[in-house]
């Protein structure tokens, strides 16, 4: 989902090749702590991939439903931002309910659809669909946010539409797999959740918005799931803990990398989950390998983030970098 190189060269004039404008930008900034954010993010994007994989080869041992691994995330997830308040003597500061609650909301859903979408389809595919959330973020913003829109993200997005339609739809099929569905509603609600998180930086720590992002989601899960919760035996807590500790850690990655890197570094990094979920997930996933039809949707998905965020990078001012 994170998630080549070539596939956006055409939107550029011959002075500024995509891939050479991207390199140099992603290289240049010099700093004592850009390497370690650098690590951070590849680490929460191998994190956040190999919590998928744990879904999957929990399958083979014991039965859970999808919302009690978002559940043990949330719960997890509770304990150590209440931990690492407590630790720092933190209070809780709300102030906007409203985006609190909104970003709570669409998380949840968010997460309860990609876990899902392992489920149903494949690990590549649920973390390709997922990571389609900076084009819906693109796509929101100028119709919800009337933000302007220029030309070039316009195509980008198209581009990127095509993709999913390459990675979604069986090679000479034409009938759309109902199934993944579940993995486009996580894209698109994952775009909701950070457009809220976008708002909600404003007027709230992060401490802040973790707690009640993962208190809510949980509260939601048991009062909607609570047949589907219930006290696991060793193996299923095994299962559960071990793909909700990643999960948690994966987040606590992001959050820290993105305090010493550009946006333009972080979707670069954090796209490249898209390649590693269509690299690995024969190998370590036993998904069937994606064919030609798959991995030119991926490349053009990937692509279109990155070649956003470069977009988005030269337009800010240099202040603002």
């Amino acid at each position: 989902m994170e998630v080549a190189g070539g596939v956006f060269c055409s939107f550029y004039s011959p002075r500024r090749l995509f891939p050479l404008s991207v390199l140099t930008a992603f290289f240049q900034r010099p700093g004592s702590r850009q390497l370690p954010g650098w690590l951070a993010l590849f680490a929460s994007a191998f994190a956040f991939y190999f919590a998928t994989v744990i879904i999957r080869r929990a399958e083979a041992s014991v039965e859970l439903h999808t919302s009690y691994f978002v559940f043990a995330r949330f719960l997890l997830g509770i304990c150590v931002v209440s931990a690492t308040m407590v630790c720092s003597r933190q209070k809780l500061k709300p102030v906007r309910w409203n985006l609190l609650i909104g970003r709570a909301l669409a998380n949840t859903v968010a997460v309860f659809c990609f876990y899902k979408t392992v489920q149903v389809s494949t690990v590549a595919e649920a973390n390709i669909m997922n990571m389609t959330y900076p084009l819906y973020v693109a796509l929101f913003s100028a119709i919800f946010l009337r933000t302007q829109t220029d030309a070039f993200s316009i195509i980008a997005v198209l581009a990127a539409t095509f993709g999913i339609w390459l990675v979604l739809m069986p090679a000479g099929e034409f009938v759309f797999p109902v199934d993944n569905l579940w993995g486009v509603a996580s894209g698109i609600t994952a775009a909701a959740a950070i457009i809220y998180l976008n708002f909600s930086r404003r007027w709230h720590d992060s401490q802040t918005i973790l707690f009640f992002m993962f208190s809510i989601g949980a509260v939601l899960l048991y009062i909607f799931f609570h047949e589907q919760i219930f006290w696991p035996d060793r193996a299923e807590f095994f299962w559960l803990f071990t793909c909700s500790a990643v999960g948690v850690a994966g987040q606590y990655l992001l959050t820290f990398g993105f305090r010493y890197v550009t946006a333009l570094e972080g979707s670069v990094i954090g796209s490249s989950r898209i390649l590693l979920a269509a690299l690995l997930g024969p190998l370590v996933a036993f998904d069937p390998p994606l064919g030609f039809g798959g991995w030119c949707g991926a490349l053009l998905i990937f692509s279109a983030n990155v070649a956003l965020a470069a977009h988005r990078h030269r337009a800010q001012p240099l202040a603002q970098r």
